[in-house]
């Protein structure tokens, strides 16, 4: 029983490049399959009396381009069943053929033979045509599932298999993620042929410049040389901080250590929880990118000192990722936020086996209401809680209580003072967290709506040209309900 595909390579374009032993194979055969007829090829060939049978019409009847792959995958592995098959495609049979490499991966599990001939791949005259020598760097894409994280655009990117404006449309949109607008691209025609033409365009007008099918069509992006274009780039950034870091960077970087960059994370987050309650979009990516450099400094001091690197980092925050979302990249279920929650407690307390204490993963150096916060709710879990909030507020006022006795016995600061007024504190977090409000964030939105409210007795102030202790507090009280009206 006949178990044969032997796929043959047409070449880049023209009837003299095809080897004496392709040429002698195609003479052989009357009749054969064709991935598609639109290669100046066919129409030669078909003269001389050989006759191929396309595909063409797949690309109508499936919606993707993996569909129609896969369609004509298994069409000739049944076909091979029967009787030897010749499958003919453009270039190279092993060079930007995804049908090649599904019969290769079907012929194993049909115990089908799979016989790769012949054909130039377009790379060479394509290096040719374009002037470039690959040894510089380059990558080859696939135009129909392009994605911005494949794309070096410090290499020469040389994208295949745009075949029409559709694809095009998506390639520019891709591309202009990484590149400015009017960077500079080149569509290639029928590479290496008679044919052959190149064409260089802005990049947001390629589109308008692909209409009809062309399988000989690829585009090539020059490397980018511009250093403000590379902002983007995350290997850019790591170069910046290393060089500040270096022996001819900055004084002030090369001085710094994880402890001394200690208060600076704090501030830099502090400052991005600013921009995100004001709604600040712009501000954000600026908070962002100071949270970012900081992130970026601890890992390059990690570095210079030989423990870890920012890769480590990157590693470590991954595998955390995927090893808390069982539900995302693995078979466990969650429906619904609460399994999503449960799941992640139980993963981390298998993680974290080895603490004698629940409290243990608490930073120390937390800020004490959050830190208030996130202990009750440690505790919480195992069952250390009330069930309603009514004791909560009978705890509040207890505490209250204890603060007036104590500060009845003293016009002083004393020790006992300080521990009532921090039950005090206490209390409300709990009452805070039965209502799932982040104590922090509400204290954070209060002291930004008295700051505004402030601001807005100190402009009533100026505008009378007197100074705040020419006003009595029931008149400045009178500036604050102003305000207050005005929704401050």
């Amino acid at each position: 029983m006949a178990k044969k595909i032997k796929v043959l390579g047409l070449g880049a374009g023209d009837y003299d490049q095809l080897t004496i032993g392709t040429l002698k194979i195609l003479q052989g055969t009357k009749e054969g399959y064709i991935r598609t007829k639109h290669h100046p090829l066919v129409s030669q060939l078909e003269a001389e009396g050989i006759t191929f049978q396309s595909f063409d019409d797949s690309y109508e009847a499936f919606k993707t381009f993996e569909e129609v792959y896969e369609h004509i995958s298994n069409v000739l592995i049944e076909k091979a069943e029967k009787e030897d098959v010749l499958y003919v495609v453009p270039g190279h049979p092993m060079v930007a053929e995804q049908t090649v490499q599904l019969l290769l991966q079907k012929g194993k599990e049909k115990e089908v033979e799979i016989e790769i001939s012949g054909g130039q791949s377009f790379l060479d005259p394509l290096f040719t045509a374009v002037e470039i020598d690959p040894i510089e760097g380059f990558q080859l894409l696939d135009g129909t599932s392009l994605k911005k994280e494949e794309i070096q655009v410090t290499q020469h990117v040389i994208i295949a298999q745009v075949y029409d404006g559709f694809v095009a449309s998506d390639v520019k949109l891709v591309l202009m993620e990484k590149l400015p607008d009017e960077y500079p691209v080149y569509i290639v025609r029928s590479a290496g042929s008679q044919n052959e033409n190149i064409q260089k365009v802005h990049l947001y007008e390629l589109d308008h410049h692909i209409r009809e099918v062309d399988n000989l069509l690829t585009l090539y992006i020059p490397p980018v040389k511009d250093e403000e274009v590379l902002y983007k780039q995350f290997p850019t950034l790591r170069s910046i901080i290393a060089t500040l870091r270096g022996p001819e960077g900055c004084p002030w970087d090369q001085k710094q250590t994880h402890e001394s960059l200690r208060s600076y994370v704090l501030e830099e987050a502090y400052e991005l929880i600013e921009a995100i309650d004001n709604g600040d979009d712009d501000h954000i990516v600026e908070e962002l990118g100071d949270i970012l450099l900081q992130v970026m400094l601890h890992a390059q001091i990690g570095e210079d000192e030989g423990m870890f690197t920012v890769d480590d980092v990157i590693e470590g925050i991954s595998a955390k990722m995927v090893r808390r979302h069982p539900h995302v990249f693995g078979k466990k279920e969650a429906n619904n936020v609460e399994d999503v929650l449960t799941n992640w407690e139980e993963i981390k307390k298998q993680e974290k086996q080895e603490r004698e204490s629940i409290l243990d993963g608490i930073p120390q150096s937390m800020p004490s209401l959050l830190k208030a916060y996130h202990i009750q709710k440690k505790v919480s879990k195992v069952g250390f809680d009330w069930d309603d909030v009514s004791p909560m507020y009978d705890k509040v006022q207890e505490e209250l209580e204890e603060f007036k006795q104590e500060v009845k016995k003293s016009t002083e600061v004393t020790e006992e003072m300080m521990e009532e007024f921090g039950d005090i504190l206490t209390a409300i977090v709990n009452v805070a967290r039965y209502y799932k409000i982040d104590p922090e964030v509400a204290l954070a939105k209060s002291n930004a709506k008295f700051i505004n409210r402030f601001n807005y007795i100190e402009e009533r102030v100026k505008e009378r040209g007197a100074n705040f202790r020419d006003f009595s507090l029931e008149q400045l009280d009178e500036f604050w309900n102003e305000a207050k009206k005005k929704g401050l």
